[in-house]
């Protein structure tokens, strides 16, 4: 699923490592970067990793607030940074891939097969586990991600 989350990043300009602050108030994040494109990944990846962990705990995604919300929400958060005189813009995410990309170990499954077939494979040097990926992508119409 694709949603795109507003976020605030305020530029502090105060010479520190990481002058870029980051606030998506509709995921309660808060993160920083060094430069202007990092902070979008930054906020990028921070909105990936939440939204898989809450599918994880069957939780529901919030939706995505509109820019006046976004605005209210984020000045609920202004404790030292006034986020609300930031720069918005709107971080889209395709929490699919993301889990596809960032969600790489491997999971052990039992497979039954009958003995005569297992034979076979193993004779012919055929990796089941690769020939049963390829098999479940082709049929889930999905496709492994380099």
């Amino acid at each position: 699923m694709k949603q795109a989350y507003p976020a605030f990043i305020v530029n502090t300009n105060d010479g520190s490592e990481y002058p870029f602050l980051i606030c998506v108030p509709d995921m309660e994040i808060f993160t920083e970067a060094d430069t202007f494109a990092d902070a979008i990944e930054m906020a990028r990846d921070a909105i990936g990793v939440a939204g898989i962990s809450m599918e994880d705990n069957a939780e529901e995604l919030p939706v995505p607030s509109v820019q006046d919300d976004a605005i209210e929400k984020v000045k609920h958060h202004t404790e030292d940074i006034d986020f609300s005189k930031g720069i918005l813009t709107y971080i889209d995410v395709d929490f699919s891939e993301y889990r596809k990309k960032a969600d790489t170990k491997t999971v052990r499954r039992n497979v039954a097969l009958p003995s005569w077939l297992n034979y076979e494979a193993e004779h012919a040097g055929i990796n089941v586990s690769r020939v049963l990926q390829e098999a479940l992508m082709n049929v889930l119409n999905v496709k492994r991600n380099i």
